[in-house]
């Protein structure tokens, strides 16, 4: 008992609230967007790059409004910007609810990634600012673990909506928006921060923009994490629209590879995280490319349930090792005043988030399965050559400040 009140004292109120959220947020929304291009395609009858692009959009809002939002976070602090953000998200998914074209999917969509591109990089900013350097590994893997508790029920209750009711998930997620907003807002009122994080100086966003052009070792990282998005993003975009076509039972098939996604990434985010430790991050996250291309090349031969399984498993453990890395990675290159800045350059990595559906649906139309996997799994693979060419630099600024 004491061990589970000591590990639960290693962490402010606020960060347990914001995970809490998380889980109850993300899993209302995995109900829904996971499902989205199945939606689209069934009711609206549009082509896979019409699709494509409207699922891309989220990402392409993000790229710019995450920069932006980190930018704000640090000027104007992280409460305000947190809960603006919140209460938008709750009318984009009530929006969803009442959208009849393809017009306002891509508007909803690109508020949707918008509103999120603020919250995301100041709350995991919010996270840093309250939680000593030692624990901000476990704090990042906490979060990443939430999203998938989240995760690993969301889809299975959208499979069936999907199908039946799809504007009852849209209410759903937007009351659960609205009510993470209001606890949130409760809790934010008695939060006082440190005041060597009220005393920052914010940087101008010409300020923000010098600091991608000059920290060599945060673009190339930057654009490796792009193209592992752009192999990534194929399970929100593609892959549901492929399972669908090929498969009798694919949006069932879909739905239960998503809870296995979400499912493995919270019982082996925590042992993996401990054991990639003992090795230097950039070395962990070549790993995870490499399995992450694999599982994708898997896909273009699926024929049932092995398969696909056996597939998204090697995705899993590729996105285990990348992404709470990536995250290390970028609260190491950041100065303390620019924790928030950094993080939101980060939300450049959306603009694989927003060209990989896109790539995909073109070629998912113009040639197989097998052909259109084989090209995201190199393009995947392509993330390693950033990878090697951010290492030296990360260990130039590492070797300077040590």
């Amino acid at each position: 008992m004491n061990k589970i009140k000591n590990y639960i004292a290693q962490f402010h109120t606020i960060v347990w609230v914001l995970l809490l959220g998380t889980v109850l947020s993300r899993g209302s929304a995995f109900m829904t967007l996971p499902f989205l291009s199945i939606y689209l395609s069934k009711h609206l009858e549009l082509p896979p790059i019409i699709i494509g692009l409207i699922v891309g959009m989220g990402p392409l809002s993000a790229t710019v409004g995450g920069f932006i939002g980190g930018h704000l976070s640090d000027r104007f602090g992280r409460k305000p910007i947190m809960l603006i953000s919140l209460f938008a998200m709750v009318g984009v998914y009530f929006g969803f609810t009442i959208a009849n074209s393809q017009g306002w999917f891509i508007l909803l969509n690109a508020l949707n990634g918008l509103c999120n591109s603020f919250f995301e990089p100041t709350s995991q900013a919010l996270m840093a600012d309250v939680t000593d350097k030692k624990n901000r590994m476990k704090a990042y893997s906490l979060r990443y673990t939430a999203i998938n508790i989240g995760a690993s029920v969301g889809p299975l209750v959208g499979a069936y909506l999907a199908v039946t009711s799809a504007n009852l998930s849209f209410m759903i997620t937007g009351t659960t928006y609205f009510l993470y907003a209001v606890v949130l807002f409760f809790f934010l009122r008695k939060l006082v921060l440190p005041k060597s994080e009220q005393k920052k100086k914010a940087v101008t966003f010409m300020d923000a923009l010098q600091i991608i052009k000059t920290d060599k070792a945060l673009r190339y990282l930057v654009l490796g994490i792009i193209l592992i998005n752009m192999g990534y993003v194929q399970l929100d975009s593609n892959i549901p629209q492929f399972l669908q076509e090929k498969l009798g039972n694919g949006v069932y098939i879909f739905s239960v590879l998503l809870t296995i996604n979400a499912v493995m990434v919270v019982f082996l985010q925590m042992p993996i995280s401990h054991f990639a430790e003992k090795f230097k991050p950039m070395q962990v996250m070549i790993a995870g490319s490499v399995l992450m291309a694999a599982g994708l090349f898997g896909f273009g031969f699926v024929n049932g349930w092995v398969t696909a399984i056996f597939s998204v498993v090697l995705i899993t453990f590729g996105e285990i090792l990348i992404f709470p890395s990536n995250s290390i990675l970028i609260d190491q290159l950041a100065p303390d005043h620019l924790r928030g800045t950094y993080f939101g350059a980060g939300q450049f990595r959306k603009i694989g988030n927003f060209v990989g559906p896109i790539i995909g649906g073109y070629l998912l139309s113009h040639t197989n399965g097998a052909a259109m996997f084989t090209v995201i799994m190199t393009i995947t693979l392509g993330s390693i050559l950033f990878f090697l060419i951010g290492n030296r630099f990360y260990l130039k600024i590492s070797l300077h400040r040590g």
